[in-house]
């Protein structure tokens, strides 16, 4: 009889400590995925050898509307450029705002590039979202950004 109450307690124990991912996805971004390389020899993404500098990077099939990629000075951050906050649209590509935040110009919300965070969080009960995250691998020169 003790045997089954230990087995019976141990398997609550188990399935109760379980993990229970209850993060809320973003309803207005899509996952997509992709893969892209940034080379930092080419003077189109060479202002990145810089830390605190970020570039957009608009090319068809790389994120929703684009990435934004920030040099943080231990490492690079990519960022989706659609805005987190409402369904893709005319207004909702953001633009690099003071070299480490972007902004969308649809409600004005701004983002901090090191960390995705909205910074201008409206004091309102709706449910609001910091920047989507992508991942990303260094070697040599180059910088891969990728979500798949």
């Amino acid at each position: 009889m003790r045997k089954t109450i230990a087995i019976i307690a141990l398997t609550v124990f188990i399935f109760c400590s379980c993990d229970s991912d209850t993060r809320e996805r973003n309803p207005y971004l899509l996952e997509t995925q992709f893969s892209y390389e940034l080379n930092l020899n080419l003077p189109l993404y060479n202002s990145l050898n810089t830390p605190g500098n970020a570039v957009y990077v608009g090319t068809e099939g790389v994120g929703i509307k684009g990435i934004i990629v920030i040099n943080t000075g231990g490492g690079f951050y990519a960022w989706e450029a659609s805005c987190p906050n409402h369904a893709p649209n005319d207004c909702s590509t953001m633009t690099i705002k003071g070299g480490t935040n972007c902004k969308c110009s649809c409600e004005d919300y701004e983002y901090n590039l090191f960390n995705g965070q909205m910074l201008n969080r409206p004091d309102t009960e709706d449910r609001t979202y910091d920047l989507l995250f992508y991942q990303t691998q260094v070697s040599g020169s180059t910088v891969r950004v990728y979500n798949n």
